[in-house]
């Protein structure tokens, strides 16, 4: 997510904002990590416990972490869950966490706190009951964030679950150069310099028995390498395709048209979701998208895209994929391109009937089956139709360890064309 001005940024972005990233993350055998895996401990604080074992429609589960500078944004956004709160119907919790040197509101408290989220007007002061405060937590820790939703699903049962992940955001890729260590993921705790990595994302759904909707409010996470490698353990994805403002979601404008219909099914609330953001940003005239994904289309997907890149290479059509690379709607890193309008430039460029045929095929299903809700506002987003990929002039080896790698032949693609 979200991004803001920052004396710790790493690099800043043309529209005045800055994105933190840490690098760090060494490899992971993901199948010893789940094993070995010790879940942090919580304390509960027994005495605002508001536990219900009412088989509700929907828990809604958000993790924020503002352990950075987005505290601020963090602090506002659980006060916009409490503009609708928890109903008889819906379960609203949320972690927050916090760190020094930021904002002093609300207490000024430090470390991680569980809300379960009730109706207040108070913006300015979080007033739902505390559930739960441990003054050291690592919110870049995917062990972590498994603790926190196998405790909202252990104590809020529900018919459907989502999960929102909260903070700023980096796609698969940090971009601009070669290096091997690389930022990949999101959820970026500036206390622990740790974040969670796009297998991690995978790991920690895998352990938590999955999701029907994974919402990330955060920057750039709406790419096919991030929502494939998850898409075994969620129904539809919600995310942006490019950089999300600091303030991100606008959490009551979702929420109240779930509160006033709780047995929106998961298609739906999705499409609710991706309104509430893209209207927002509409309304103050700055450019946004989001868009939500069919997690389990996604396999038909990686089988339509290696038909059509082996027509592409086959027929040696480089040229065009070439200039399809380079004019392809591009976001914050110019390295991710809408997947869309990739193709298209290259299907509508092509001369090669195979080329042509494939290109159109894929086009269809992404645009029917994969994407199944898009909003793109302002016109630098006109070929934003909803899921981005990877397409560099370089190729890095890291790329390797993603699902979408292993899987599809994108990276033979990517290397094609260098």
């Amino acid at each position: 997510m979200k991004i803001m001005l920052s004396v710790l940024s790493l690099f800043l972005v043309s529209f005045g904002y800055s994105e933190i990233n840490f690098d760090g993350n060494s490899k992971l055998n993901i199948k010893e990590s789940l094993a070995q895996i010790e879940v942090p401990s919580v304390s509960a604080d027994k005495k605002h416990s508001v536990n219900s074992k009412e088989l509700k429609e929907w828990t809604i589960m958000v993790f924020v972490n503002a352990k950075n500078n987005l505290e601020s944004y963090g602090l506002s956004d659980v006060n916009e869950m409490e503009m609708v709160g928890s109903t008889d119907k819906i379960n609203i919790v949320a972690e927050l966490g916090r760190i020094s040197g930021y904002s002093n509101a609300d207490g000024d408290w430090k470390g991680c706190k569980r809300y379960y989220v009730t109706k207040d007007s108070d913006k300015t002061k979080i007033t739902s009951p505390v559930l739960a405060d441990n003054p050291k937590c690592d919110m870049g820790s995917w062990e972590y964030m498994v603790d926190f939703v196998n405790w909202a699903k252990a104590n809020y049962p529900a018919k459907k679950y989502v999960l929102v992940v909260w903070n700023h955001g980096s796609g698969w890729d940090k971009g601009g150069n070669i290096s091997e260590i690389m930022d990949k993921g999101i959820s970026y705790d500036d206390e622990t310099r740790n974040h969670i990595t796009t297998q991690q994302l995978r790991m920690a759904l895998e352990k938590i028995g999955g999701v029907n909707i994974l919402a990330m409010d955060a920057c750039l996470m709406q790419m096919i390498e991030v929502a494939y490698e998850i898409k075994d353990y969620a129904e539809y994805v919600v995310a942006s395709e490019e950089t999300e403002p600091a303030d991100g979601y606008t959490y009551n404008t979702w929420l109240e048209p779930l509160a006033a219909k709780p047995v929106m099914d998961s298609k739906e609330l999705s499409v609710a979701m991706v309104n509430s953001y893209t209207d927002h940003y509409q309304s103050i005239s700055q450019g946004a998208t989001q868009s939500s994904v069919n997690a389990k289309a996604l396999s038909k997907l990686a089988a339509m895209s290696d038909e059509f890149i082996t027509a592409v290479m086959e027929a040696n059509d480089i040229t065009n994929a070439k200039n399809a690379r380079t004019n392809a709607q591009k976001f914050y890193y110019s390295t991710n391109k809408d997947f869309y309008h990739f193709v298209k430039l290259i299907t509508d460029a092509t001369q090669i009937p195979e080329v042509k045929s494939k290109g159109q095929a894929l086009l269809d299903y992404l645009k029917n089956n994969a994407i199944t809700y898009n909003r793109a506002y302002g016109s630098k987003y006109s070929n934003a139709y909803g899921l981005a990929v990877y397409v560099p002039t370089y190729y890095t080896t890291s790329y390797d360890e993603l699902m979408w790698a292993k899987e599809s032949k994108w990276d033979d693609f990517i290397k094609w064309m260098k």
